[in-house]
């Protein structure tokens, strides 16, 4: 009877069970229509292995060095490892503690003691005592449970960090090659405005030009030039930000990869958004601290209520090493405790207040987690789907201008106008290839910000 009243008080937990607070999912994402993206499939994009998404092998290889490597993700397997250590600490509250000890003395006593003491003297004691605070209102176990919900919360972290730490791989690795291609681009155009420079000084040693046409051919092949050292340097830079991110030293990086700037695939599937929850490492990771704080309102509700310490040792000892195991030198005896707060000047009161705020709290910041998860999705649907357009307006500028630039150096050739229409079609037709680069970059950048909108990265 008395085994079966302390299993049922033992199994008694205040404090209110967890349970997951409404929140409305849209039926679709705002910027899915009126494009190839479905939102209605149940499978997602973000559902896919990052090495299914990101298909280039320097990239890929990248972004393998940067998962073995990188600081902030060993940082967070650490962090794992430590709240694991917490849960079992945390937990042991639950069981009996046990100790054992003893005591032995022996000495050669001077004879100029007499026969008072044996000699040599030998004495001896062992002992046995436990302890236990029966968990009669679920107090250590709200604990455990705390405990437990932040260690999973510690994994959803982790993987957080990862999901970040492709995102910012694939964006560094393909903004480096943006500025590849503006490099390209800019030494193409420095070979043609030389070109340039050369015709107008031979036009202009002949009579047929003014100096003037020279001077302004310059302009722009300076103009050109000094645009060089300056993609170099953010080359090199992001070098450096890449080689941080794979935890090496400052050094180059190998970014050759053609095919890094091409246009996404345009059937991409987007998934239900009532399964965003479940994928996205920030939303769960949230889920998991309001699960702790939940925990901990019942911690503070276990405060107000009797705590009984139970706790019972025993010992045997004798004046000779083979006397302390004599049944007659045994000793044993038990003491229990019982306390019951009366009266703290509020402080149990305050701490369930506190505990219940906080909780209300991380209800809130689950909620506000939950709806820039459906916001970061919007705007990259959004975004993805006007850089596609962009992109193709941007081709087509591109094309008037080069066929604009063309027709300007045939007429300046014949005499038909001055060198300044040369200048205006050149720097419009430059200035047009620099922005049809960053336009394909936007939109490549697009398809990394909807994968990791959608909670892709680190599945492995």
């Amino acid at each position: 009877m008395i085994a079966t009243t302390i299993g049922l008080l033992t199994g008694c937990n205040v404090g209110p069970n967890y349970v997951r607070p409404n929140v409305t999912a849209p039926p679709a994402y705002r910027g899915a229509d009126n494009t190839a993206l479905s939102s209605e499939a149940k499978d997602s994009f973000g559902d896919e292995q990052w090495a299914a998404v990101y298909r280039e092998p320097e990239l890929q290889n990248l972004i393998r060095k940067a998962l073995a490597n990188n600081y902030d993700l060993r940082i967070a397997a650490k962090r794992i490892l430590e709240q694991q250590a917490q849960v079992k600490i945390t937990r042991s509250q639950e069981f009996p503690t046990i100790t054992v000890g003893g005591t032995g003395i022996g000495a050669t006593l001077p004879s100029s003691l007499g026969s008072q003491f044996p000699n040599p003297l030998v004495d001896g004691s062992l002992n046995l005592s436990a302890a236990w605070t029966p968990d009669f209102w679920g107090l250590y176990r709200r604990q455990t449970e705390a405990s437990r919900a932040q260690l999973l919360g510690q994994v959803w972290a982790q993987r957080a960090v990862q999901m970040t730490l492709v995102q910012q791989v694939a964006t560094a690795y393909l903004q480096i090659r943006a500025l590849d291609a503006q490099v390209e681009i800019t030494k193409a155009t420095i070979k043609a405005r030389q070109d340039s420079v050369a015709l107008t000084k031979t036009l202009e040693s002949g009579g047929s030009v003014p100096l003037s046409d020279v001077r302004q051919s310059e302009q722009l092949l300076y103009a050109a030039t000094s645009e060089l050292p300056q993609l170099e340097q953010q080359i090199q830079q992001q070098e450096n930000a890449i080689a941080f991110l794979l935890g090496e030293n400052p050094g180059p990086i190998v970014h050759r990869d053609p095919n890094a700037l091409a246009p996404p695939p345009q059937d991409l599937p987007t998934g239900l958004p009532s399964r965003l929850l479940e994928r996205r490492p920030d939303v769960q990771q949230a889920e998991a601290t309001l699960i702790s704080a939940n925990a901990q309102i019942g911690v503070a509700r276990a405060q107000f209520f009797p705590n009984l310490t139970i706790s019972a040792a025993g010992g045997v000892g004798g004046d000779s090493l083979a006397t302390i195991f004599v049944p007659a030198g045994k000793t044993i005896y038990g003491l229990g405790a019982l306390t019951q707060p009366l009266f703290e000047g509020g402080k149990l009161r305050g701490q369930l207040q506190l505990s219940q705020e906080t909780k209300n709290e991380m209800v809130l910041n689950y909620q506000k987690t939950i709806s820039g998860a459906f916001r970061d999705v919007s705007n990259a649907l959004i975004a993805l789907n006007k850089q596609r357009a962009y992109r193709e307006q941007q081709e087509k500028l591109v094309e008037a201008a080069q066929d604009s630039t063309r027709l300007a150096r045939i007429r300046y050739q014949g005499g038909s106008t001055g060198y300044l229409e040369v200048l205006t079609n050149d720097s419009n037709l430059f200035a047009a290839q620099l922005n049809l680069v960053s336009a394909k970059q936007g939109e490549a950048l697009a398809l990394i910000q909807l994968y990791s909108a959608l909670g892709g990265g680190w599945q492995s």
